[in-house]
């Protein structure tokens, strides 16, 4: 084999005595860049990545260009097809039969018929000798045009092929396109067929727009982080889950790039891992899908949805990357808002070529029908009669037109005089001025309507666009849901998996201590919270054997950010000490971090500890060891009168002499301040930061209560995870005595009724309208006064009949929720308005004694060894708040 020039050569100096062959050693340095540089431009040019003009890739093309070829009308086996298309494509017929079902599964440009596969449930088209295609009427609209196609020699040098085909429309944005090339990759999302139309449209009109995916599954999207469509940027896709009842969740759409094959899958990889707990899963997917996912009782529904997002397939992320190659010569890296600016200009310029091209054909039609006119009504074929030569007789037709011509808009070749020559004496006998006249006006308004297009550019092409949008755009509608998601924290939905054991006296704790102490169910990703007899405390994460301090008083499963939980303690400050008490929450720290919960003297011990999950505070009896001059033995001490600080905080002196025991005197109760709870509707969750809707101040018995538009009412206990359905009418705090009015549609007297009612049972879900599949919900009102107005329809003949307004609390009183409730009116009703309400005044509530989580603060050394006041004087002189060091957990 011949080595180039480039490469390096070593010779070895040989003596003349010896006779070995020389040795060469070669570099292949330079062979490896040049050889691998044209395989790489190759791939990325001509295989992987789609050229911005028409966003289709080779393999796209060809297939598109060979179906083109074989239009008939008719359908094609896929097969043929194929075949066809390798006279253009060098590779393989199964690569190019795959591109083709793709193309196919976008269901835009290629009218299928037979199995092409299910995009939902993954399964694959059936073989190519089985199905048929041929070109959609969109394709054949906006694809083809060979007066402004660009064309190549093939492969082979036998056929030609367009360079890039005359899309008139955003098809890269539409399709979407992936390909892995040599040291690049592209990744761009389908969008909206409709959304892309009226984009353009805009950036026409020299608007702005913003474009987002629209995905073939549907699901559920958030593309806050999109960055349009760049590098960098990331969306995130959800399946739909829904509560079908309280034991079933059921999957109606999954996200993009899943299949309900290996969504099941992730699920039950989940469920055998114990990160969520399911009885079984039925997959009843056909041209919908449909995902049913059965609980075990005792699951919530709500925290399982939670659990499958962060757990499982119904959540994922796709990482956009806009590449695309332009001018057929490089790759260049875009956002997809810059794709649709250039597709649409691009779109603006081919239209502006097709116009030319229309109006220059138009011109000479127009020309020769002239000419034609002219040489059959002057009758200049017969000043040929005497010529005897060819040349004769294009001059002596030539020298006839002369009089004539002048209002021509270009001179008369020889090609024209030639064409005049041949035509028939039929056609010549039986030729109508009139119609010829009409013929010419007819292209002078075509003409000056091209014109008109061509000055008007921008204009046309709108007009082209909405077209498009109205010709094709039904059944396009957007699938994919847009929503901003909530972020969930997997410790919170996790099923709890494993045992939690302790060794309290050793100071062991983990899930692989059987014979020890049972604490609770837990995790594997949890984290633990353990309070030791010392005073000392410890975070740790959930493992088989940890140890974290020896005499163990108090382990717990940790919630990050808790300041729900209260940890009520009593401490004597080292041996003989004081002792004092604290009320203090742990929201975060380090984690196997210890922390000194007293004051750091050696011996320091706690006499008496509780952890309260919703702030209670209970009363205790103390009784002293008789000593000296102590007169009072025995006295009580109510938490309540505590105010609750940071885990750091010294805390109050309850005595300074030794506590003999210490004897619970009666429960508590909760001592903090209601919850103010609000509903976010971008992302449909519950939260108490202060986002979205105020619901109200909630305490522990309190509940929401929620109606929807099929008629079902229930009430929930308002925590974080619950989920809330799109067709929700009524979202806000329950109270049990106020009443519900409601106006529904019964199917089957086919008529209006009112009812008002109070929901009787709080735990069970109710239906206030009849079980008529045509029976609907007009109005619901949970105000106390509701007035409706009703509009009635005009019988023909009589006057229209003036609306009522209606006080519903007149109309009827408060029944059972099952109900049927009064007639509304015999008269056919057109609508029914809700009016705003009679006033009412709500009766006070009485204010809730509240004592507040004081946020913690960094300790001083002055306060950490400051004095703390008087025995008992618990609400007075109290000790400045620390709480060490405030790191987060995580």
């Amino acid at each position: 084999m011949d080595i180039e020039n480039e490469n390096e050569e070593l010779h070895n100096e040989l003596t003349p005595e010896d006779h070995q062959p020389q040795e060469v050693i070669t570099k292949v340095t330079g062979m490896y860049k040049d050889w691998f540089l044209d395989y790489a431009s190759y791939v990325i040019l001509e295989r992987a990545v789609p050229a911005i003009e028409d966003g289709l890739k080779p393999v796209q093309r060809r297939i598109l260009h060979s179906m083109k070829d074989l239009d008939d009308g008719r359908y094609n086996k896929v097969a043929n097809i194929v075949g066809h298309t390798m006279q253009y494509h060098p590779h393989g017929d199964a690569s190019i039969a795959d591109a083709m079902v793709q193309i196919g599964q976008r269901d835009l440009l290629i009218d299928m018929q037979g199995n092409w596969g299910n995009i939902l449930t993954g399964d694959r088209a059936a073989a190519s000798r089985y199905i048929e295609a041929r070109l959609s009427k969109f394709a054949l609209d906006v694809v083809y045009n060979p007066k402004v196609t660009d064309w190549q020699l093939s492969y082979d040098g036998r056929k030609k092929e367009p360079i890039n085909l005359p899309v008139k429309f955003p098809l890269l944005l539409a399709q979407g396109a992936e390909g892995i090339a040599v040291g690049l990759s592209t990744k761009i999302l389908p969008h909206n067929f409709i959304e892309l139309i009226e984009a353009s449209i805009k950036h026409l009109q020299g608007k702005r727009f913003t474009i987002l995916p629209d995905f073939p599954t549907a699901g559920i999207a958030d593309f806050t982080n999109y960055n349009d469509g760049n590098r960098g940027g990331k969306v995130r896709v959800r399946a739909k889950i829904s509560q079908l009842d309280k034991n079933t969740l059921v999957i109606n759409e999954i996200p993009f790039s899943t299949t309900t094959s290996s969504l099941i899958d992730s699920i039950l990889k989940a469920n055998e891992k114990g990160k969520i707990k399911i009885k079984k899963i039925e997959d009843n997917t056909a041209a919908e899908v449909e995902i049913l996912v059965h609980l075990p009782g005792g699951i919530s529904p709500d925290k399982t949805i939670d659990a499958l997002y962060a757990f499982t397939n119904c959540e994922s992320s796709i990482s956009p990357l806009g590449c695309v190659i332009e001018e057929n010569s490089r790759p260049n890296f875009i956002g997809v808002s810059e794709m649709l600016r250039r597709s649409t200009d691009h779109t603006v310029e081919l239209l502006k070529k097709e116009l030319e091209i229309q109006l220059n054909e138009l011109q000479e039609q127009w020309h020769f029908a002239s000419l034609e006119r002219i040489f059959i009504e002057n009758r200049i074929y017969r000043e040929i009669e005497e010529e005897e030569t060819w040349e004769g007789v294009i001059q002596a037709i030539d020298k006839g037109l002369q009089p004539y011509i002048k209002h021509l808009k270009r001179a008369v070749t020889e090609e024209d005089i030639v064409r005049l020559t041949e035509i028939r004496i039929k056609r010549i006998s039986k030729f109508d001025i009139d119609k010829a006249q009409q013929k010419i006006e007819a292209l002078e308004e075509d003409i000056a309507q091209v014109k008109h297009h061509l000055e008007h550019l921008v204009e046309y092409a709108i007009s082209y666009f909405k077209r498009l949008k109205d010709t094709y755009g039904k059944g396009k509608e957007r699938k994919t849901e847009i929503r901003i998601f909530d972020d969930i924290e997997a410790t919170k939905v996790v099923i709890r998996n494993t045992k939690l054991y302790v060794n309290r006296e050793e100071g062991f704790v983990g899930t692989s201590l059987r014979k020890d102490e049972y604490v609770t169910d837990c995790s594997d990703i949890d984290d633990i919270i353990c309070f030791m007899a010392d005073g000392k405390m410890m975070i740790t994460k959930v493992d088989a054997k940890t140890f974290v301090g020896k005499d163990i008083i108090h382990v717990a499963v940790f919630k990050k950010k808790d300041k729900r939980t209260i940890y009520n303690m009593i401490y004597q400050d080292g041996r003989g000490g004081a002792s004092y008490v604290k009320r203090f929450a742990v929201t975060g720290v380090t984690r196997d971090k210890e922390y000194d919960l007293t004051q750091g003297k050696k011996s320091s011990k706690v006499t008496y500890f509780t952890a309260n999950p919703n702030g209670e505070a209970e009363v205790i009896t103390i009784f002293l060891r008789q000593a000296g001059s102590v007169k009072k033995l025995k006295f009580d001490l109510d938490f309540s009168d505590l105010l609750i600080k940071g885990r750091g905080v010294k805390g109050n002196i309850v005595t300074k002499y030794n506590i003999k025991k210490i004897e619970l005197k009666e429960q508590g109760v909760s001592t903090l301040k209601p919850r103010k709870i609000w509903f976010d509707d971008t992302v449909r969750r519950l939260n108490v930061d202060g986002r979205g809707e105020l619901l109200g101040e909630f305490k522990g018995e309190d509940r929401l209560l929620i109606i929807n538009q099929k008629g079902i009412v229930k009430t929930i206990i308002p925590e974080i995870t619950v989920h809330f359905d799109s067709d929700m009418v009524v979202l806000e705090k329950w109270k049990p005595m106020k009443p519900i009015s409601a106006i529904y549609w019964d199917g089957e007297k086919e008529r209006y009724y009112v009812k008002r009612f109070l929901v009787e049972n709080s735990d069970r879900e109710e239906t206030i309208i009849s079980d008529h599949q045509k029976s609907f919900l007009e109005i619901v009102s949970t105000d106390h006064r509701p007035v409706a107005e009703i509009v009635y329809n005009k019988l023909r003949g009589k006057d229209q009949k003036p609306n009522d307004e209606i006080s519903l609390e007149d109309f009827i009183s408060v029944k059972g929720i099952k109900a049927q409730g009064n007639q509304l009116t015999t008269e056919k009703v057109r609508q029914i308005n809700l009016l705003e309400s009679l006033p009412y005044e709500e009766p006070e509530e009485l204010p809730v004694e509240e004592i507040e989580v004081i946020e913690e603060q960094a300790v001083t050394p002055d306060s950490k060894n400051s004095t703390s006041g008087n025995d008992i004087s618990l609400n007075k002189d109290v000790e400045d708040d620390g709480s060490g060091e405030q790191a987060s957990l995580f």
